[in-house]
């Protein structure tokens, strides 16, 4: 990719896409969303770049890899789950079914990896070795495959936590019938995502999902899918080389902006530094080599100069004339 396609991270990247002609705004770390009386919802994908559960910075062009992303995964997961999808009237917004959405997020894994509270790797280095109710034996190395694909959900709130099936039971966050539904479903999901991404030469590490109810009651999978936000991607030619080697993978996600922090700083307890432009620009090259290299497809810089947040409008307007008359 050449760095000319990148706009200037001043005033290009969109870290604002409030509309106050739309009702029901809120606010999440990296989507702007609105609930419309009339079910639906409007959500946009901003280049807002949230790690540590904190905004940390602005990335040209995420927002529109995240949305395109998704689109991708969700057209390719479509037999296997409902999505919350009606239609894309912008490349980095979606207009949703409104669900009611499930507390907890299920986190698939194949690899004992990580760098965030939640991870098996930070938990594992700490001396644990019952996680989310799995027990791990001694001597595991980071970033080597797990023997089988396991669930670690967490719940939803400021700080995510770790929890396990038979607590979310319990606590009656679902029904055994429930949670037997969407485990089901999170297996079927990364068993496509790991086949599609090994077709071009990806390993799909781990992944979380979100899911909800729709009117009628189906479970239905929301949020994002298989993004480079949503997960961990490492190129297959060179992991097993760099894992004899004691090296970080290859990744194409956002592990390598957490891995940049977590170089300088303890980002739980310390003030985060000031990410360079260069790591940003860096950073965003690695999304769209992501979004390329799943898709088979060019990513598409739009064209015309304006700023991301008035084509965004423009586009809004004219699929919801109703509210930009």
């Amino acid at each position: 990719m050449n760095d000319s396609n990148l706009a200037p991270l001043s005033g290009q990247c969109l870290t604002d896409a409030h509309f106050p002609e739309l009702p029901g705004f809120y606010r999440g770390k990296v989507r702007d969303t609105y609930r419309l009386p009339d079910g639906r919802q409007v959500m946009i994908a901003t280049d807002r770049q949230s790690a540590f559960d904190k905004v940390l910075a602005a990335v040209p062009h995420k927002g529109q890899v995240l949305n395109q992303t998704a689109r991708f995964w969700f057209e390719a997961t479509s037999d296997i789950c409902p999505n919350h999808v009606l239609s894309y009237p912008d490349p980095n917004t979606v207009i949703a079914r409104h669900l009611e959405m499930m507390p907890i997020e299920m986190i698939v894994r194949d690899y004992m990896t990580g760098s965030t509270e939640t991870s098996i790797w930070t938990m594992y280095q700490r001396g644990e070795r019952l996680l989310y109710g799995h027990r791990f034996a001694d001597g595991l190395v980071k970033n080597q495959k797990l023997p089988e694909t396991i669930l670690t959900p967490t719940t939803k709130g400021a700080r995510d936590a770790p929890i396990t099936a038979a607590e979310i039971v319990a606590e009656k966050l679902l029904s055994q019938e429930q949670w037997d539904a969407v485990a089901e479903i999170s297996f079927k999901l990364f068993a496509r995502g790991r086949e599609i991404a090994a077709r071009h030469g990806l390993i799909l590490v781990d992944t979380k999902y979100e899911f909800g109810t729709d009117a009628a009651g189906r479970i239905t999978i929301a949020d994002e899918l298989h993004t480079p936000d949503s997960s961990r991607y490492w190129k297959q030619a060179s992991y097993a080389e760099r894992l004899a080697a004691g090296e970080e993978p290859e990744a194409l996600d956002k592990e390598f902006l957490r891995l940049w922090v977590r170089e300088r700083c303890d980002p739980y307890t310390e003030p985060v530094p000031d990410i360079p432009e260069q790591t940003l620009r860096e950073f965003s090259r690695k999304y769209i080599a992501l979004y390329e290299a799943v898709t088979g497809q060019a990513f598409e810089y739009c064209a015309g100069g304006a700023p991301v947040r008035e084509r965004i409008r423009a586009n809004l307007a004219r699929a919801l004339p109703e509210y930009f008359a």
